[in-house]
């Protein structure tokens, strides 16, 4: 791991600790509709109470341009409340640190939690301003980043606040992912194979690029896949395409031969004519997808040549599921693939966003090393890209 100070390197036993969360949830109708990022961050919270800390949490949801009801961090409190059976109290004020929530802040007890506003209900946040960042700064002595979605934000709550605050740290979600993650791109066990699906290429040009000089066999499905279906010559129909960036795949498909890494493309492919829940589909060969038919999935025969592909697998990334899993009729592929690793005795690794969405939904969550809470910096780090909200925590 990145050798940045941990919480546990620090006392905070009657102090003010600011924590960034990801408490970015899905909300409907003012309700959470999945708490996987509350229950992520619940061991951190849980550590800095026992150990005296007076904690103050903060965090972003949505993007809200100012102050907006929608997108109050209440119902936040309300369940983090429940989960630890004590109450978070919601400073609740749209500037998000005024005077009373400092004095409320320098009031907390040992071992008592607070919950702030949304950040981005200042407009400052997004542009990582001094003036915000030192009002977050005034109600803390440590600062505590377990907010891996965030990371690749140089916002004032992820990195901003850092140069105000005299003691600063990553906290458990945070290490977890760059120990999983950091290891398996700098130091993997053998064989090392990343999978990609999802539905643009164009999101992971560097992903690839960089994943290319690093692993054993690069899987490829998705709405991607078609883009290196044309870049073969083949007929893609109304399949998603992305016609300017058929140079960059055909060169991909080059570097694959000379890196000597073995490319997997699905050699057949499910199809319809709309993009539909119950839409007719047929399976076809990948080099002969009809004019007015769309690939929505991968075929039998791709999902059987990609799990053989995974057998001997050591450590395995994935980001990006291979059809519609929303659709039943077009989740097959995905679901192959989350029963393949589900059975592998590898370290398996889930990159966020819609990759783990499908690997929670269809019942195989538990059943992976480790499922990163960040879709965006985990493509950013797997790019190779160093995330500003690492990078300004103190080193050790």
């Amino acid at each position: 791991m990145l050798n940045k100070k941990s919480i546990k390197d620090i006392n905070v036993k009657g102090k003010r600790v600011l924590v960034r969360c990801d408490f970015n949830v899905p909300l409907q109708d003012g309700k959470i509709t999945d708490e996987n990022r509350i229950v992520a961050a619940l061991p951190i919270i849980k550590k800095l109470i026992a150990d005296g800390g007076k904690v103050i949490l903060c965090s972003h949801l949505g993007k809200p341009k100012a102050p907006d009801a929608k997108f109050s961090l209440a119902p936040v409190a309300e369940r983090l409340s429940k989960h630890l059976g004590q109450e978070v109290k919601f400073f609740d004020c749209d500037c998000v640190v005024c005077d009373d929530c400092v004095t409320k802040a320098n009031e907390l007890k040992e071992g008592e939690v607070a919950l702030l506003q949304n950040t981005r209900f200042r407009s400052e946040e997004g542009k990582n301003e001094d003036k915000f960042s030192k009002e977050l700064a005034s109600i803390a002595d440590i600062y505590v980043n377990d907010a891996f979605g965030s990371a690749h934000r140089a916002h004032c709550s992820t990195v901003g606040v850092t140069k105000f605050v005299p003691e600063t740290a990553v906290g458990f979600l945070m290490e977890k992912e760059l120990k999983y993650l950091g290891n398996a791109v700098e130091n993997p066990v053998r064989p090392f194979v990343a999978i990609l699906g999802g539905a643009k290429v164009s999101d992971k040009i560097p992903v690839i690029n960089n994943l290319l000089s690093k692993v054993d066999k690069l899987i490829i499905g998705g709405g991607m896949a078609y883009t290196f279906f044309a870049a073969q010559g083949y007929g893609v129909g109304t399949s998603l395409l992305e016609a300017d960036k058929i140079e960059f795949a055909k060169e991909m498909i080059k570097k694959a031969k000379e890196k000597g890494v073995e490319l997997l493309l699905p050699i057949d492919t499910v199809v319809s004519k709309e993009f539909a829940r119950e839409a007719e589909y047929k399976t076809v060969s990948s080099d002969s997808i009809p004019d007015d038919w769309m690939g929505l999935d991968i075929g039998e025969k791709t999902r059987e040549l990609f799990t053989n592909a995974l057998k001997d697998a050591k450590t395995v990334i994935w980001n990006g599921p291979m059809g519609v899993f929303e659709f039943p009729n077009f989740a097959k592929g995905t679901l192959a693939l989350a029963v393949a690793l589900s059975e592998l005795n590898a370290t398996t690794i889930i990159g966020g966003g819609d990759s783990a969405a499908a690997v929670n939904q269809l019942g195989y969550g538990d059943k992976m090393s480790h499922i990163s809470t960040g879709g965006g910096a985990s493509l950013e780090f797997l790019e190779g890209k160093e995330l500003p909200g690492v990078v300004a925590v103190q080193d050790k």
